[in-house]
């Protein structure tokens, strides 16, 4: 059996999708659920759904009944979310889009706790941002050296995420979630990067409905 360590991307990329399927069907009361019945509602097949589970822990299926949900739920929050102590993150650019993903941030059971905010824009520095104060960038290092945060959230033009990404990666960052037009994984291999490009789920879309059968 596949460590869930030695899972792959894609396989990982999947697991949010089946754990906010799954905990659908727990608030509905449905206590068991067949691969076929899953693979059906997450648009795959019901092989690649006994595939992924082999790869994230002690998943069996019995024959008739299926997938324990409260099971499967159990190892998925543990992959997810650890033992529940929340990741340490920071939040880089208060604009429009930095306050929207704020607000996701903390209003959401994520596994991450937002400790900080920063920005280098007179007209934001000093205000709050879903109840943190904002501080000037330039506190970045004496804040990062004495909290340790692991997770840097960049909602900044691709400029400054070029500028500030060294800077955190220096400062002991382990993650980014980067909403730049700058893809970090490419400079920073030994970082964990999920690049979140808008745009291309929107051209995404508009070559599906522009090229359907």
């Amino acid at each position: 059996m596949t460590t869930p360590s030695k899972a792959s991307l894609p396989v990982i990329k999947r697991l949010p999708k089946y754990y906010r399927y799954l905990k659908g069907l727990q608030e509905t009361g449905i206590t068991s659920i067949s691969s076929r019945e899953l693979a059906a509602q997450m648009g795959t097949t019901a092989s690649q759904v006994r595939q992924d589970f082999n790869c994230i822990g002690d998943v069996n299926g019995r024959q008739g009944i299926g997938y324990s949900v409260e099971n499967l739920l159990t190892i998925l929050e543990s992959l997810l979310f650890g033992n529940g102590e929340r990741l340490p993150a920071i939040l880089i650019g208060c604009g429009r889009l930095g306050k929207a993903v704020s607000r996701f941030i903390t209003t959401n059971t994520n596994g991450y706790t937002l400790i900080a905010a920063f920005d280098s824009s007179p007209d934001e520095v000093g205000k709050t941002i879903s109840g943190i104060q904002i501080r000037h960038i330039d506190e970045l290092e004496d804040f990062c050296s004495e909290h340790h945060p692991q997770v840097a959230v960049l909602c900044v033009p691709r400029e400054g995420a070029e500028q500030v990404s060294g800077r955190l990666v220096n400062l002991g960052i382990e993650g980014f979630w980067n909403f730049s037009h700058y893809d970090l994984s490419v400079p920073y291999p030994n970082v964990i990067v999920e690049n979140v490009h808008l745009g291309d789920s929107l051209m995404s879309l508009g070559f599906r409905l522009r090229n359907q059968d």
